[in-house]
């Protein structure tokens, strides 16, 4: 696409310089910069206790002393797999000083995947939760991993096996100061993001430091310093799991960069994350759908004392509109929306601050990045309004897959990074996302995209959440099957569901099946599993076959 065809430039005239400058530096030294610019300001809060930015530095170099004496050096993983907690932030800066490479595990894996991981990425050094202890302990004779750091948030009665240690204690040990290591940051790794393995095994998604920082620096061109009335170490609600690129980087990273003050919170609990919102008075609610969703629940929202946050923003998945909308009916706040994967460490596009706001859509590409819709017959660019896969390129794109050769050549192609996500784009370059290409149903010829028939849904007053698969079938080839999470107290019946599809969509988008269910499955940072739904179908049919 020649300069001239990329239209969302058009929006950044007066805000945005499309050509700045990122600079070639690792992460250890935006925490760096972070330690002088901003000093003694407060950096983390976690249950009313603070850390300055010079003093979470100071926790990272001594992190790094540590482990430099246990043997631990440029190359080397760090696996960490814990929830947020400030101890995740002092292992992971502190891997990075000595050149090693952070490897995230979910704290929600089984043994299986726990094993797959730490084989895959080879990790020696491991920083666990002291809940997720023994699960790890289980593996190890079965992996490279030979001692662990445990984290506990209080007392613990956990008896650790030999060459274990508690965080505390670990970070007692006297030391001599971390040697220096030298960081390219374009050519090494900063971490290795494990997707969630939806489409075959889960894979190490390589991200550089320069691609994290180069991701941080756009976010904080396009979208921080644009955010209106944001005061000096504005706080920030850090809630998102860490474990997730998402709150990784547009959350924790981003807050070194922009002075921030995060008011971290190990997991969502709703009464828990109110309560801390009255107490802390957050200026930034950044987090996933469901967490907006479960906001939309608490009567009286607008007078539950959350005045002051000024700003929220989406990721992670698709926002339904009709909660959207909601949200901002009883707070008065508008919610942006943006775009990522963990290929691109993680966002390519937003709706930024500085130009209205378009419900639905996912905005436009962040600076330095270009984006085109290409047609899934044969690969050329789509014409304007078209669905087709949306590929990106910019200095956030990922290395790779670790150690997969092939699975990344099937995605990287001459730079551009191929989503696997549906979209079309306006004239004026903004963009949508119309589903995952791997989730579009093919029902009797037609093409069926999921989340416009759960938009729908969401719709429906009885309806609290939803997901629409495509299930097998003999004469259609895959017909709408719709599961439903009605609203607490709210009696709905399938006819009810179907009849009222039936006056909003075409006739072959309205679902054939519909099944209720008290809650849907969802994964560690609240995306709902529409890959468990599938399973549990082709497991019914399997049984079928053989019965």
């Amino acid at each position: 696409m020649m300069e001239q065809e990329k239209p969302w430039h058009q929006h950044y005239q007066g805000h945005v310089n499309e050509n700045f400058a990122i600079p070639e530096v690792s992460l250890t030294q935006v925490l760096q910069n972070a330690a002088i610019q901003f000093g003694d300001q407060i950096s983390i809060t976690f249950y009313q206790k603070t850390w300055t930015f010079k003093q979470v530095y100071g926790m990272a170099e001594h992190f790094a002393s540590c482990l430099a004496e246990w043997g631990f050096t440029k190359g080397d993983r760090l696996a960490l797999m814990l929830p947020n907690t400030p101890h995740y932030i002092f292992s992971f800066f502190g891997a990075l000083r000595l050149g090693g490479i952070v490897t995230q595990v979910n704290p929600m894996y089984v043994e299986r995947e726990i094993e797959y991981v730490l084989n895959d990425a080879q990790v020696e050094h491991m920083v666990v939760f002291d809940a997720f202890y023994h699960r790890v302990k289980s593996v190890q004779h079965r992996t490279s991993l030979k001692r662990l750091i445990v984290v506990s948030l209080g007392t613990s009665s956990l008896e650790l096996e030999e060459d274990d240690v508690f965080f505390d204690d670990f970070m007692k040990a006297p030391t001599e100061p971390a040697p220096q290591v030298e960081i390219h940051p374009k050519d090494d790794l900063a971490v290795l993001q494990y997707t969630g393995g939806t489409t075959g095994v889960s894979k190490g998604v390589m991200l550089t430091h320069y691609n994290i920082v180069a991701n941080i620096e756009q976010l904080h061109e396009m979208i921080w310093r644009h955010l209106k009335n944001a005061p000096d170490n504005a706080k920030v609600m850090n809630v998102t799991p860490m474990f997730h690129i998402l709150g990784l980087s547009c959350i924790t990273l981003l807050s070194f960069r922009a002075g921030s003050n995060q008011i971290v919170l190990p997991r969502f609990d709703l009464p828990e994350v109110m309560e801390t919102i009255r107490r802390e008075q957050p200026f930034k609610f950044p987090g996933v759908p469901t967490m907006f969703i479960a906001l939309n629940s608490v009567p009286n929202l607008g007078e539950a004392g959350i005045e002051s946050i000024q700003y929220y923003a989406s990721g992670g998945a698709a926002m339904p509109i009709e909660q959207l909308h909601l949200l901002e009916r009883q707070t008065g706040k508008h919610l942006y929306e943006g775009y990522g994967l963990s290929e691109a460490a993680p966002v390519t596009h937003f709706n930024p601050p500085f130009r209205e706001r378009q419900a639905g859509s996912i905005g436009i590409p962040l600076p330095l990045t270009d984006a085109r819709v290409v047609s899934l017959a044969d690969g050329r660019e789509a014409p304007y309004g078209e669905v087709g896969e949306l590929v990106v390129k910019g200095p956030q794109v990922m290395k790779g897959y670790w150690r997969r050769l092939e699975d990344t050549a099937a995605v990287l192609k001459d730079g551009w990074l191929y989503t696997g996500d549906l979209a079309r784009m306006t004239e004026d370059g903004i963009f949508t996302i119309v589903d995952r290409k791997k989730d579009m149903i093919i029902a009797s010829g037609y093409n069926v995209y999921p989340r416009e028939i759960e938009e729908v849904l969401y719709q429906h007053p009885a309806v609290l959440e939803a997901v629409v698969i495509g299930i097998p079938d003999e004469y259609r080839g895959e017909t709408v099957k719709a599961y439903i999470a009605p609203k607490p107290g709210v009696s709905v019946t399938e006819e009810e569901i179907i009849e009222y599809c039936r006056i909003e969509l075409a006739a072959y988008k309205v679902p054939r099946l519909v099944e209720f269910r008290q809650q849907l499955p969802k994964s560690a940072v609240g995306k709902l599993l529409k890959r468990t739904f599938r399973d549990e179908e082709l497991k019914k049919r399997s049984q079928t076959a053989t019965e």
